[in-house]
Parts: C-alpha cells; structure tokens; sequence
C-alpha cells in the first residue's frame, strides 16, 4: 500500500471517530442531558451555560473539519477541539477522577493529533492557499 493511500486512511478513520465524539457529546451538551448537566455544574463546578457553549462550538468544528476548502478554519476548528479535550482532561485530573473518566478526553486528543497531522494537503493552511 503506497504511502498517500494509507494517510489518506488514517485521516478519514480518525476524523470520521472524532466527528462522532464530537458530535454526540455536543448534542448530548445541548440537549442538557441530566447526567452531563450533574457532571459539568454540581461535580466539575462549571457553570451550566458553558455546556450550550461547548455544544455549539463542537458541531461547529466538526463541519468545519469535514467540508471542503477553508484551510484556515480546519486548523481553528482542531485547536478549539484540542482545548476543549485538554481542559476536559484537566478537569478530571483536578477533581481525582479514576482513568476511565479521562481516558475519552485522551482519546480525542489523539483523534485529533492524527486527523490534523494526516490531513492531505488540500486541507492545511498555509499562506499561499489563503
């Protein structure tokens, strides 16, 4: 198998996974599942209004990834999706959560390192396809 077509494999497996992550914890952020609204507010301590801000931005960033063109939006969008996973990571590691809390914000973080660096050439930014 040459090289491009394996790459080509690999992003659209890790980025058809993170779609999915993406987009079920952000309906399940919008939608102000009980269980999701008891974690973030009461256990987490974060405000419940930040779950409709997550939600949005989430199914934001997954179309942004997942349409043509607009390079520059792809890289926001893997940013947004790295802080967001980040900060869940760092939630639960500040409230002693067990590793199975943590572990589906890892896997994101790494869905998201191997879509963004695999993603073919016609959806990285640089400054001549601006």
């Amino acid at each position: 198998m040459k090289a491009e077509k394996r790459n080509r494999i690999i992003y659209w497996v890790a980025t058809l996974w993170l779609s999915l992550g993406m987009v079920s914890t952000g309906i399940v952020q919008l939608i102000r599942q009980e269980d999701e609204v008891a974690r973030t507010s009461e256990y987490l301590g974060y405000p419940v209004y930040f779950l409709t801000i997550l939600g949005v931005w989430k199914l934001l960033g997954v179309v942004a990834v997942l349409i043509p063109k607009n390079p520059l939006l792809k890289e926001w969008a893997y940013a947004g999706f790295f802080f967001a996973m980040s900060g869940a990571t760092f939630s639960h590691i500040a409230v002693s959560d067990p590793i199975s809390e943590i572990l589906p914000s890892l896997f994101l973080i790494v869905l998201i390192a191997l879509s963004w660096y695999f993603r073919p050439e016609s959806r990285k930014f640089s400054l001549t396809n601006s």
